[in-house]
């Protein structure tokens, strides 16, 4: 009863994260919620080394994103012939500077995006996406200071052309 117990106080405390952060890192709400599910699941599978892990949370965000990842590359051609449609379309509920967030984390890499996400939304240290990354410091500080300077051109653009249109 102890292991229900403990990974439905897992579950609760961070399957909304846990899905956000998919969400950021593939723009698609479905997939996100589909990836993280599948993760949940494979804890719970392997609940007993889940459990004993540094952090249950970033094994289940590791294993959602990589299966999102994993989705991503068998669905990409499909996905370059349908994204130039969705980026046209206004998404219900999302502000412009959402659209224009998710757009400009779209352009990055994708070691740029994980590293932007986990630390700038997901609010975790430099050394603590390191460890999710399984990468140096130094590369994570590198990918953090080309996303931000990458988005920042992006967003700066998308605001300069707003403003000239309005």
């Amino acid at each position: 009863m102890r292991d229900a117990e403990e990974f439905d106080a897992l579950y609760a405390a961070c399957a909304g994260r846990v899905v956000g952060h998919v969400y950021l890192l593939t723009g698609n709400l479905s997939e996100a919620e589909d990836a993280a599910a599948e993760a949940f699941m494979r804890a719970w599978q392997r609940w007993q080394s889940v459990r004993e892990a540094d952090s249950p949370e970033a094994w289940v965000r590791r294993v959602a994103s990589r299966i999102a990842v994993s989705s991503w590359r068998k669905a990409l051609n499909r996905m370059r012939a349908h994204h130039r449609a969705v980026v046209e379309q206004s998404v219900p509920g999302l502000s412009e500077d959402h659209v224009a967030l998710l757009q400009a984390l779209r352009r990055l890499s994708a070691d740029e995006r994980r590293a932007v996400v986990l630390y700038h939304l997901n609010d975790l240290s430099v050394a603590e996406v390191a460890a999710e990354m399984q990468r140096p410091t130094g590369t994570v500080k590198s990918y953090l200071a080309r996303g931000r300077r990458a988005m920042a051109g992006m967003l700066t653009e998308e605001h300069q052309e707003g403003a000239s249109h309005g």
